[in-house]
């Protein structure tokens, strides 16, 4: 069986990176991951259907890559634990904010990879 879509989750914190990977492979996607903005930009060589974006990789910000996704087409979701997500709502095609359930996780996921549930 193919995956529903491939989907590429950035983000410091190995743990949510897991937690991520694990909720997704089980409703069928494939999904890659990376740790840092360099791992993120190997990745994107072979452009996944969807982008999970933490906003602070590290001590870095990561506003650099978002627009670089943005360009190449890439539906992305940022993920965020600050409390004001109003600009971020402006600069991404979906916001998480953590710490956050796995349904909102994969129904995210699944409209901006244009999923049927």
């Amino acid at each position: 069986m193919s995956p529903l879509a491939r989907i590429l989750v950035v983000d410091d914190d190995e743990s949510l990176r897991l937690l991520a990977r694990v909720n997704l492979e089980i409703e069928g996607f494939e999904v890659g991951e990376a740790g840092t903005v360099e791992e993120a930009e190997e990745a994107l060589r072979d452009p996944p259907d969807v982008v999970l974006l933490d906003v602070h990789l590290g001590s870095g910000d990561s506003t650099a890559l978002l627009d670089r996704i943005h360009a190449a087409g890439i539906p992305v979701a940022v993920v965020t634990g600050s409390v004001d997500v109003s600009e971020l709502r402006a600069i991404a095609d979906a916001v998480l904010t953590k710490p956050y359930p796995p349904s909102a996780l994969v129904e995210v996921t699944r409209r901006l990879a244009r999923v049927d549930a």
